[in-house]
């Protein structure tokens, strides 16, 4: 049972942790090396200064409902693993985590609906004079994909999860 426990907790932490990179990361479209686009700035590197400057994204309809489903799962996994821990406490035994469960699946439900839209809508998204086939997606793109399974699935596993002595 603590083995469970423990690698649950380890796989929320883990999906937890690349929902943040995925969100607040510089890389959610590559159009070069040096430049690139997420959901809140346009990046360019600057070779002679060695930084890079940013600017703030075009506002579009579809870009605030990625960048609010994103944050959005985010917050529903914090809470997910801020109720599991109070859980672990307070549930009496034999009980199951449910709301943990629900939480997680929540996270990852709308961190899919953010990766779908962000997929195909990345036209009116990145409403550059840009030609969209010189980019590509970046690893946040990549994250966010991979977070919606391990979010899926450790939802389904505090669902079945039962608390014992």
């Amino acid at each position: 049972m603590v083995c469970l426990l423990v690698s649950v907790t380890v796989l929320h932490l883990v999906s937890l942790a690349m929902l943040f990179i995925a969100t607040l990361e510089k890389s959610w479209w590559v159009w070069t090396e040096s430049e690139i686009t997420d959901l809140w700035h346009n990046c360019h590197y600057m070779n002679t200064t060695q930084t890079w400057v940013c600017a703030a994204t075009t506002e579009s309809d579809w870009l605030q409902s990625v960048q609010a489903l994103m944050i959005l799962s985010v917050v529903f996994s914090s809470i997910s693993l801020l109720v599991f821990l109070g859980q672990l406490f307070i549930l009496s035994q034999g009980r199951l985590f449910y709301f943990t469960g629900l939480c997680q699946a929540f996270a990852g439900f709308t961190d899919f609906a953010a990766c779908l839209i962000f997929t195909f809508h990345r036209k009116e998204i990145l409403s550059n004079s840009k030609d969209l086939s010189n980019g590509r997606f970046g690893f946040c793109v990549i994250l966010a994909w991979l977070c919606v399974p391990l979010l899926l699935v450790s939802g389904v596993l505090y669902i079945h999860l039962r608390k014992k002595q």
